[in-house]
């Protein structure tokens, strides 16, 4: 695959790229973190708190429609993800960038955290027994046919966790790259639009399952 045109190098990670640019993606949220958590104010006058009062707010509204109103705790977790995975797809969108999320490694490791996170809280909501119990069945009988099932259901989720991600992604920018080529004077303008989109909705998407996995592990079952 061709180098990107400007490369971060560290020493070390000349030949993992995605890891070099996830250490950049996460020193820039951590940063801008900061930044705005240091001059909050009641009464907004930047554009800066406001954009990210709408955003995790945003968010907060979307996990209680989907989890219900005790979901709000794990939105450290689900918006941190959220953004992430947002700025890893546009940054491959930049000319000598590349996207984190197309390398299945990056989007591997989020998809197992989502995994060990929502089993840890169904073992810890309900006891580590009733939680196994939830992958027999509600029929004794039927326990030998549910539990196979259920436990390679379990196990396909970070699997097409991190598969869908990378292929749309890995797709976006591979088309991307072929239509630079074709046109070297300008990059196609309504597919930079239509790549934007897709990152949003790839984000969403992570983040949508994850909430279900989640909310999953905190029901009842009977």
């Amino acid at each position: 695959m061709e180098e990107p045109l400007l490369y971060i190098s560290i020493p070390g990670f000349e030949h993992y790229p995605h890891v070099t640019y996830t250490w950049v993606i996460i020193i820039l949220l951590a940063v801008v973190s900061f930044l705005i958590s240091r001059g909050l104010k009641l009464v907004p006058e930047g554009g800066g708190q406001n954009f990210f009062e709408m955003a995790v707010d945003g968010i907060a509204n979307f996990m209680d429609e989907n989890m219900g109103h005790g979901g709000r705790r794990f939105l450290p977790l689900i918006g941190t993800i959220a953004f992430f995975i947002l700025i890893s797809n546009i940054m491959g969108l930049i000319p000598g960038f590349i996207s984190p999320t197309a390398n299945v490694n990056t989007n591997a490791a989020m998809a197992i955290v989502v995994f060990l996170t929502y089993h840890y809280i169904g073992i810890t909501r309900h006891g580590i027994i009733k939680y196994i119990k939830s992958f027999t069945g509600p029929i004794w009988w039927l326990t030998p046919l549910i539990f196979p099932l259920e436990i390679i259901t379990h196990l396909a989720r970070p699997l097409t966790l991190t598969l869908r991600l990378f292929g749309n992604i890995k797709g976006e920018d591979l088309v991307l790259i072929i239509l630079a080529s074709l046109f070297p004077l300008f990059l196609p303008v309504p597919m930079m639009f239509l790549a934007v989109f897709t990152s949003i909705i790839q984000s969403i998407i992570f983040s949508l399952l994850s909430m279900f996995y989640i909310a999953g592990a905190l029901e009842e079952h009977h």
